[in-house]
């Protein structure tokens, strides 16, 4: 029997890794191996109006047609809206000012997309989610029955051995909205969670650039377009020229799982500490104590290399 084709509803608040994700699951498409049902976006990286709208940019450049991208939270469920201009632009995409795209979010909201899309795929879907958590909350407050309709959520978030990317504790995507992390985390669902402790070693940098600049495609120029803001930013990070494609390692596990080594245990989200709000907190004791939230499968190692050359090698066969 031929193995099932992954049908992947991203929801992503596309921003430059997320730009990048979207050209890697564009060369599955392409190539046959997934096929992208729809994507939603939402507030974090930026605006969910503006991340659509770079959605479809994306989307187009990579010649992939005919996939809805519905515009979802503009905020979070219980704080105040933050934006990362500084790592993306006040455009998203590096401050590249590109035309607009040919078409035009839906109209749907991203929360009602996710329902009626595991309605109508049930027991299908993996539900890619790389911005904060806010429409998978919300669609759990629409639908109570979504958790038994979706094949599996995969999550690029949280940091537990790692310190923050936006606090000293906490990883941007689960910080800029804590309570919906946390609701996300609590429902009956199998969730891959990849968080800071295996996406940041995976940061690429010169070599990978080099063979990205060298490639002479309208895909790879857009990525190296892109990509000077970002590794910019990242380099006094680093402290080398390079940057982490956080998101696209969360999006390679849905096809190729093996790229990383995993941990189950339930998580849950810091939501009223003074210096640790948004941060994952996972039980580490080697006798844990009974629990009855669904244990998480939280990527915990990374073949660094593996997630190099696939990311490089998508990108590339984008002629």
């Amino acid at each position: 029997m031929p193995a099932r084709l992954p049908k992947i509803l991203l929801d992503c608040d596309t921003g430059i890794d997320d730009a990048l994700t979207l050209l890697y699951l564009a060369s599955l498409v392409r190539t046959g191996d997934a096929e992208l049902v729809g994507v939603g976006t939402v507030h974090g990286n930026i605006d969910p109006a503006t991340g659509a709208l770079n959605t479809l940019r994306v989307l187009e450049l990579a010649g992939v047609e005919g996939v809805p991208v519905a515009v979802g939270a503009g905020r979070p469920m219980a704080q105040d809206v933050h934006y990362a201009l500084d790592w993306h632009g006040q455009d998203g995409l590096g401050d590249t000012d590109l035309p607009a795209p040919a078409g035009a979010p839906t109209g749907e909201a991203a929360a009602a997309q996710i329902v009626r899309l595991a309605r109508e795929h049930p027991g299908e879907l993996s539900l890619l989610a790389i911005g904060p958590l806010t429409n998978l909350a919300a669609a759990l407050l629409l639908d109570g029955e979504l958790p038994g309709l979706l094949r599996e959520v995969v999550i690029m978030g949280g940091a537990f051995d790692h310190p923050g990317n936006i606090t000293t504790h906490a990883e941007a995507n689960i910080w800029h909205d804590p309570e919906a992390a946390d609701l996300v985390l609590a429902a009956d669902w199998p969730v891959t969670l990849v968080p800071l402790d295996v996406t940041h070693p995976t940061a690429v940098g010169e070599q990978w650039l080099t063979k990205l600049a060298a490639h002479d495609s309208a895909a790879a120029r857009f990525a190296v377009r892109i990509l000077e803001f970002y590794v910019t930013a990242y380099t006094p990070v680093l402290k080398r020229r390079g940057a982490v494609v956080h998101d696209a390692l969360a999006a390679m596990l849905i096809t190729n799982p093996e790229v990383c080594e995993y941990t189950e245990r339930p998580v849950r989200v810091e939501r009223r500490g003074e210096l640790t709000r948004g941060a994952t907190v996972w039980d580490a004791r080697s006798i844990p104590a009974d629990d009855d939230r669904r244990a998480s499968r939280v990527a915990t190692g990374v073949d660094v290399a593996a997630f190099q050359d696939r990311l490089l090698a998508a990108l590339l066969s984008l002629d």
